[in-house]
C-alpha cells in the first residue's frame, strides 16, 4: 500500500521528501540514506538528493515502502 505525502509547494526536493516521509531524522542524513537504499522515482532509479518531486510522482523504496506525492 502506498502512502500519500502532501506538499504545499510546486515541488519538494528528494532529500526533504525523505524527512517528510519519516525515513530519515534530519536533512543531513539524506546523502547517507541515498547511498544505502535504491530509490525509484516513476520507475527510474535516482539518487540525486535535489531531485524535484512534483504532485503525481511515485516513489518506491524497496524495504521502506511506496509513496505518492499529492498537491494540496
Amino acid at each position: 500500500m502506498e502512502q500519500k505525502i502532501t506538499i504545499q509547494t510546486d515541488y519538494i526536493p528528494l532529500g526533504q521528501f525523505l524527512k517528510l516521509a519519516d525515513l530519515i531524522q534530519t536533512g543531513g542524513m539524506a546523502k547517507w540514506f541515498l547511498s544505502e537504499h535504491e530509490v525509484y522515482i516513476n520507475g527510474e532509479l535516482d539518487q540525486r538528493r535535489g531531485r524535484k518531486l512534483r504532485a503525481g510522482d511515485r516513489i518506491d523504496i524497496p524495504g521502506a515502502g511506496s509513496f505518492i506525492i499529492v498537491g494540496s
